[in-house]
């Protein structure tokens, strides 16, 4: 008799395309606090606005190409010359403004990290440094509004509350895994 092997449930957004099920599986909503991975995380997010997620995640290789692994130092000195020829890059979102922020992104980045120490205190501020649980979604939406407004005040850029919120969702900020989904816990 052969042994049936229980399927795990998921978020219902997974669906069956393995690039989501990965993603599902073994990043969305595990918390993050390696300033790096926030760093990159903000910046896909951003780039994703008005394009599905999956698009994103499938060229995130070549946006750590393009981007030198989001090494915020290197980026916030990139010069328009360097802009430009990203514009070229079909491995990327060719959006002049998307690539601007990335660049523009860096340098608010490092001005945050010099006066908190690092992204991720700072970022993590906004729900007092804990994962927020699915319970407590209204919580999570109006610390990604204050967020939004926080970041647009210094500098940043493709960082409305609806992507701050996906950030959050991404980066464990916010627990929103299906009450019926085998990470929830």
């Amino acid at each position: 008799m052969a042994l049936k092997l229980k399927a795990k449930t998921r978020c219902a957004w997974a669906g069956p395309d393995e690039i989501y099920i990965d993603y599902h599986d073994f990043e969305w909503g595990i918390p993050v606090h390696d300033d790096r991975q926030l760093f990159e995380m903000l910046n896909l997010e951003g780039a994703q606005a008005g394009l599905s997620w999956i698009t994103i995640l499938k060229k995130r290789g070549n946006y750590r190409k393009a981007f030198d692994n989001f090494n915020a130092e290197k980026i916030a000195k990139y010069t328009q010359s360097k802009q430009a020829l990203l514009m070229k890059n079909a491995g990327i979102v060719r959006n002049r403004l998307k690539i601007n922020a990335i660049v523009e992104n860096a340098k608010a980045f490092l001005r945050i990290r010099q006066e908190f120490g690092s992204f991720d205190a700072y970022i993590w501020s906004f729900i007092s440094g804990k994962t927020v649980p699915h319970a407590k979604r209204a919580a999570a939406i109006r610390a990604s509004e204050l967020m939004s407004k926080d970041l647009k005040k210094r500098g940043f850029r493709f960082v409305g509350p609806t992507i701050c919120f996906a950030f959050m969702q991404a980066v464990g900020m916010v627990n929103d895994h299906a009450a019926d989904c085998f990470r929830a816990q």
